[in-house]
């Protein structure tokens, strides 16, 4: 999240810049490791007025035993019994008071890649904390989300969700 913080960040000083977007109307979001990195930038940065994560890793700790990534987690962060500091200081999860951009969660409920569980710790804990959230789990998915008729919600969803959020205001106040 360090450095692709940094990236999100500059691209979007760009162009806020450049005059092709509104800072008042700024949405982030993304699907499995975009997902992972939008749960990161929200915990950094409220510039943000509205987020979606899908198929998204929150919690370091919990993901240990229930992602396939084993591997790839020991390698850069080491055992999380032998180095729980590093683990937990780099989990979104362990930061989520930090959030206020409304964030919406999606997973597929059969996704072993990156399990729902996640998303819905996240969304327990928002939702603990009065923040605006919303969890859509879709039963039998994976996790690319494939049933034609879920497909379709999930785009119904980001749109409604954006709209929500970052759609302009009209003269009488409503979006």
């Amino acid at each position: 999240g360090n450095k692709d913080f940094a990236d999100v960040m500059a691209a979007v000083d760009h162009v806020i810049a450049m005059g092709v977007a509104d800072p008042e109307r700024l949405g982030v979001g993304g699907w499995s490791y975009g997902g992972i990195l939008t749960d990161y930038v929200v915990t950094k940065t409220g510039r943000f007025k509205a987020a979606i994560a899908g198929a998204s890793e929150t919690n370091y700790l919990a993901n240990y035993g229930t992602d396939h990534y084993q591997r790839e987690w020991e390698a850069e962060l080491g055992l999380p019994w032998k180095n729980a500091e590093l683990w937990m200081h780099l989990s979104p999860f362990f930061q989520l008071d930090k959030i206020t951009t409304p964030l919406l969660l999606l997973c597929g409920g059969a996704d072993v890649n990156v399990p729902c569980l996640n998303s819905e710790q996240l969304f327990q804990g928002l939702r603990r904390l009065g923040r605006d959230t919303e969890l859509v789990i879709y039963p039998e998915q994976y996790h690319s989300i494939e049933k034609p008729t879920y497909v379709k919600d999930r785009y119904d969803r980001y749109l409604a969700w954006y709209d929500k959020y970052l759609k302009p205001q009209t003269a009488a106040g409503a979006r």
